[in-house]
């Protein structure tokens, strides 16, 4: 079968697309099962602690995407000790990190609650969430990296098990410990430590499979190799930069629409829903992306760079006019569902437009992201980043704050398109020049 095939996206891609689009069932689950107790100061106190490891965790997300990259090349080049040497240092990391976030539980707690907010009753909750719940992260970590790793290993179904094996736990803890034996937050935070440390289980027997069918050794002087940890230091370094800069996008647009007045903090909120959405979906390509340019790069092979680019292409773009035609059709609709304010419904499907264009916007910055990963080119990641918000995003702001919320959508769309341009052009001159496979011959 062909590598780099149209079948050979689909294997990988959907999946995935199917693993992104239950994450976001664990919150609804927790947002129920609280939203059944007799006060809304527990439903409150866990969206606040949620929130918190959601910033936090996206923080670390650089250790699913280096590693992802790390173990395509390793899988192109058919080297079974690199594989192991790239999973190793990956699960050591988590580890480490992990460890370092348990350690520094007290000052990211307080912290992440004075960002917020949150006051009284509610602040109490919240801290019992954070409490519990952090002593999940080194299995949080690891799972990043087994996620990352199995992409890299052109195997998409054992993510989506892992993901699906979590869901279930958590729910069924859920009920277990709120409904049946009487627990608030304490017990959905427990549940969500319980089901991330099953899930890790589940990875781990996983794992075994793959590597019997990938029959190699483990070598401590390679794994412990000060030079290999360097180049995987400065991957996951220029990958956090890049997420940092893009969670400070996000986060900017949250607070200026605040400025504006709940309504449209409110309104914005549920535009953001369409963003996610697609999202969910592209990165799932994005991850095919990963794993075919990893190969290719890992081969040394032009031709399948090319192939693997120009497929994950094809189904992107693809993608990304369906939804933009789905979003034309049935956007108002989805708005209804998703609030039933009038006055916040009205402001959603004024600005609706733009959620109708970013799709076509988006889908070049979510595919150059796969793309660059597979290649391990962090640092022009890095760049393309600083470039879109720095050069972009908050310049376009400035000049168009007088449209308001018209201006912040604006300087959205300018943003992903501008990183969709920057990376669509140095790909194309790191192409020409032949650097992306570590050779000046482009053929």
């Amino acid at each position: 079968m062909n590598p780099y095939s149209h079948r050979q996206v689909a294997r990988i891609a959907v999946p995935l697309i199917i693993s992104n689009a239950t994450v976001p069932l664990v919150g609804a689950v927790d947002t129920a099962v609280m939203g059944h107790l007799d006060a809304p100061e527990y439903l409150g106190a866990v969206a606040v602690g949620a929130a918190i490891f959601s910033f936090l965790y996206l923080g670390f997300n650089f250790l699913r995407m280096g590693t992802t990259g790390l173990a395509a090349q390793a899988f192109g080049r058919s080297q079974t000790t690199d594989m192991r040497t790239v999973l190793a240092q990956g699960l050591l990391s988590a580890a480490a990190l992990g460890l370092l976030l348990i350690l520094l539980q007290p000052i990211l707690g307080s912290s992440g609650l004075a960002l917020i907010g949150a006051e009284g009753f509610v602040t109490k909750l919240a801290q019992t969430y954070f409490d519990i719940r952090i002593w999940s992260a080194p299995a949080t970590l690891a799972n990043f990296v087994l996620v990352g790793w199995f992409i890299g290993m052109q195997n998409g179904r054992a993510p989506l098990l892992m993901l699906l094996v979590t869901t279930l736990v958590n729910t069924l803890l859920d009920l277990l410990f709120v409904l049946v034996l009487g627990m608030e937050t304490d017990g959905v935070a427990l549940a969500t430590v319980l089901a991330e440390y099953t899930g890790l289980a589940c990875g781990l027997l996983l794992l075994r499979a793959v590597l019997r069918d990938n029959p190699g050794s483990w070598q401590h002087q390679h794994i412990f190799e000060a030079a290999r940890f360097r180049r995987l230091l400065a991957v996951n370094t220029n990958l956090m930069i890049r997420t940092l800069a893009l969670m400070f996008t996000f986060v900017f647009i949250t607070a200026q629409g605040a400025r504006m007045g709940p309504a449209i903090l409110a309104a914005n909120a549920v535009l953001m829903n369409f963003q996610h959405i697609t999202a969910y979906i592209l990165d799932g390509l994005a991850n095919a992306a990963e794993a075919l340019v990893g190969r290719a790069v890992g081969e040394g092979s032009a031709t399948g760079l090319d192939q693997a680019v120009k497929v994950s292409l094809q189904w992107s773009v693809a993608v990304a006019a369906i939804f933009s035609v789905l979003y034309l059709l049935t956007g108002s609709g989805l708005i209804t569902l998703l609030t039933g304010l009038d006055e916040v419904q009205t402001l959603a499907l004024r600005y609706l437009p733009w959620m109708i264009l970013s799709p076509l916007v988006s889908v070049w910055s979510f595919l150059f992201d796969g793309v660059y990963v597979g290649a391990t080119r962090a640092r022009e990641m890095r760049n393309t980043m600083l470039f879109s918000t720095l050069a972009v995003f908050l310049p376009a702001w400035f000049m168009s704050r007088g449209l308001f919320n018209h201006g912040l959508w604006l300087s959205f769309t300018l943003f992903m398109a501008a990183r969709g341009l920057s990376m669509s052009w140095l790909y194309a001159r790191m192409r020409r020049n032949g650097t992306l496979l570590g050779t000046g011959n482009p053929h």
